[in-house]
């Protein structure tokens, strides 16, 4: 057996025929294991899904109790047989509840990562290494350009313009699911023990972290504060909605987004973002090349992301390398899933 016998990449997605399911699929399949919650990896309208329960409570938050005709809860370390394959699930390091699948089957060991990152993060499991024969990783931040700053370090940042500019309010872009408390998290470490605001579409995925023991101190709604009450104070947001009338509520809002991504200055100033925060939950350009060593991995697949230029570091290395070209993979739209009442509408 060979490894693409195992694994293959399909219109749907990444399909193992021998144990029937495909991972992470774009589109509506039999059976899917998924890695974790994100919307672009997690879609609703499946036969089966198996996820840890974590990813599963997530996708039920987002899509509804019906968001799949059956589910099945697999924890860190647990092995189940699908068809001719063994199926093991491992930290991803990633947001809550996100796991690397580690599909064996002839001998063969392949670990689909799903998205992952190696920096400390206290909102979920950190990331674990897999020995494997073939490594699939994503490729995000595949450049050697991007090498991310500590954490901590960018919070730092944040809090220092939230105490150099008292009169204003301090919005920071981020992702709902993750970001946004890995953020709140790391703002709490830092010492920052005053109540932090949540854009009405950030509420239920925090809410759930905070209830999974996740420490993110006093958390408020802004519907319905004051504007003159803002002052000073610091809101969680989706991207989209600081750069929006949405705004117009807060008094002189100075807008932050924390993102990988910011690392590239034109972007924040695409955005008007005044205070970009270089905080990504996917793994750097050192992450991903030290990672996929520790695997000792032979042979290693690149999806979603900077394929080639990680394609060709492997080969350098002497590794087999090839890109999967998958499609439908990236930033997840923050908006899938939420209800009116969430809405960023709603907020306005």
């Amino acid at each position: 057996m060979r490894p693409h016998d195992i694994l293959m990449p399909t219109a749907a997605g990444l399909c193992c025929r021998p144990g029937g399911f495909h991972i992470d699929p774009v589109r509506p399949v039999e059976r899917a294991v998924i890695t974790h919650g994100h919307s672009d990896h997690a879609r609703p309208g499946h036969g089966a899904v198996l996820a840890t329960q974590q990813t599963l409570d997530m996708m039920r938050l987002r899509y509804g109790d019906n968001f799949a005709g059956a589910t099945q809860a697999v924890g860190y370390g647990e092995t189940i047989r699908l068809g001719d394959t063994t199926v093991s699930f491992h930290p991803a390091g990633h947001v809550l509840g996100s796991a690397q699948v580690a599909v064996e089957s002839g001998g063969i060991r392949i670990v689909a990562s799903g998205d992952y990152k190696d920096a400390p993060d206290p909102t979920c499991t950190p990331f674990e290494i897999v020995s494997c024969d073939v490594f699939i990783t994503e490729a995000t931040f595949g450049l050697p350009v991007f090498r991310h700053p500590e954490a901590a370090a960018e919070v730092r940042k944040l809090l220092d313009s939230v105490a150099l500019f008292p009169e204003r309010a301090h919005l920071v872009g981020a992702y709902s699911l993750g970001k946004a408390q890995r953020v709140i998290a790391l703002i709490r470490q830092a010492g920052y023990d005053a109540p932090i605001y949540l854009h009405g579409a950030m509420e239920k995925i925090t809410h759930y972290y905070a209830e999974q023991g996740v420490p993110l101190g006093e958390l408020r709604p802004v519907k319905g504060v004051k504007k003159a009450a803002l002052a000073g104070t610091i809101t969680l947001a989706p991207p989209s909605a600081t750069s929006d009338l949405w705004t117009r509520r807060f008094p002189d809002p100075l807008t932050a987004f924390a993102s990988g991504w910011m690392r590239v200055r034109a972007r924040a100033r695409q955005r008007g973002v005044e205070l970009p925060l270089v905080i990504s939950d996917h793994a750097d350009w050192d992450g991903l090349t030290a990672t996929i060593a520790a695997t000792g991995a032979g042979e290693v697949w690149v999806t979603h992301g900077q394929e080639d230029a990680l394609v060709h570091w492997c080969r350098s290395k002497g590794l087999a390398a090839r890109p999967l070209d998958l499609v439908g993979y990236g930033d997840e739209d923050e908006d899938v899933g939420m209800p009116a009442s969430d809405s960023e509408a709603a907020e306005a």
